[in-house]
């Protein structure tokens, strides 16, 4: 008879995006209160209780951190590398978050000290491999806002053309055209209310699902 296999144990982790106008892409950190690394930055997560499935229990964890609901998640992918987790082996299941700049209000919670929103591509020095983790939840959402609603996750309830065109650049990090901007727009079949105007806004996302695909 072969020996038992070596316990393992599982996580998750909250990769948590959010356009702040004037401020470009952010991503949710806290501050782990307990070791180890203890005082460096981390993402919101972590270990799944029995009874729990994955996404429920990173929806809860994030919660518990930093306060925050997510208004799309999809799950990112996992890591295992041995070594990643001084506690012993530990695989985790990231999740990519986003959140309309009107709900970002963060505050601390259970075992962070400190919730805070940080520039997506200028990390703080961070534990675990979540700075890997981060770099491939950028590429992701990168896909993701040019094939799904998503980007109009990132945007307030009632938003303009100039209003998806920075958003846009944020998540890609680079130039985008009025016409690339509407392009994406036509694709998201946006709708505009009577009022808009008199709101100061143009337009509105009314996907019932922020990871439903684009039209052609």
């Amino acid at each position: 008879m072969g020996s038992l296999p070596p316990k393992m144990y599982v996580t998750t982790d909250a990769v948590t995006f959010c356009h702040v106008p004037g401020a470009g892409l952010r991503v949710l950190l806290i501050r782990r209160r307990n070791p180890p690394y203890r005082g460096r930055w981390a993402l919101p997560g972590g270990f799944v209780d029995e009874e729990e499935d994955l996404p429920g229990a990173c929806a809860r964890e994030l919660l518990e951190e930093t306060g925050v609901c997510p208004a799309a998640m999809s799950q990112l992918g996992a890591w295992g590398r041995p070594g990643r987790d001084p506690r012993g082996r530990n695989v985790t299941v990231a999740y990519l978050a986003v959140v309309p700049p009107d709900e970002r209000e963060a505050a601390a919670g259970d075992d962070a000290a400190e919730a805070l929103w940080h520039p997506a591509r200028e990390l703080p020095p961070m534990a675990f491999d979540h700075a890997d983790i981060i770099a491939d939840a950028l590429a992701a959402l990168g896909r993701l806002v040019l094939r799904t609603h998503l980007l109009f996750a990132l945007l307030p309830q009632r938003f303009g053309l100039a209003d998806v065109r920075r958003a846009l650049e944020a998540v890609v990090g680079g130039e985008v055209t009025a016409g690339e901007a509407r392009g994406l727009m036509r694709r998201a079949r946006l709708d505009a209310p009577p009022d808009a105007e008199a709101r100061g806004r143009l337009y509105r996302c009314t996907a019932g699902d922020f990871l439903a695909p684009l039209g052609g």
